[in-house]
């Protein structure tokens, strides 16, 4: 099981934001491509952050009372990013995922963010080695 990486299971189309971006507008890029959170990245494609849902809901709330929302991303994102490589293991992220980390990770490669992977994704790549357990004669 080790020897499932990440790379074959990753979302390969990832939502990317810009730090500058309104939140109003980062909002509406996670929920047309319904995503609970999405990679903050430079004009490079480096990551700089981590936007989620959660975060955005913080905000929004607190500017609801007002009717004020100015925010961009930059201002409510995590900058502290956990974020894994396309060659790490599935098993490893999953054992990670047991615990209080993100449930969702960028996938990093030279720098840049090339995808994203959740706990949907890994949950997908045990069951679909598992199935093969069962159907491999021992």
């Amino acid at each position: 099981m080790d020897s499932i990486k990440i790379m074959h299971h990753m979302d390969r189309q990832p939502v990317l934001l810009k730090g500058d971006m309104p939140l109003t507008n980062a909002v509406e890029h996670l929920l047309a491509h319904n995503k609970a959170g999405a990679a903050v990245v430079d004009n490079q494609g480096q990551l700089v952050g981590f936007l989620s849902q959660q975060d955005c809901l913080a905000v929004m709330l607190k500017s609801s009372y007002h009717c004020d929302m100015t925010s961009v991303v930059s201002d409510c994102m995590k900058t502290q990013v956990l974020f894994v490589s396309p060659d790490d293991s599935i098993l490893q992220l999953a054992e990670q995922m047991l615990g209080p980390k993100p449930k969702i990770y960028p996938v990093v490669s030279d720098g840049k963010v090339i995808g994203t992977i959740n706990r949907t994704n890994v949950l997908c790549a045990m069951n679909t080695y598992m199935q093969q357990c069962y159907l491999t004669p021992a």
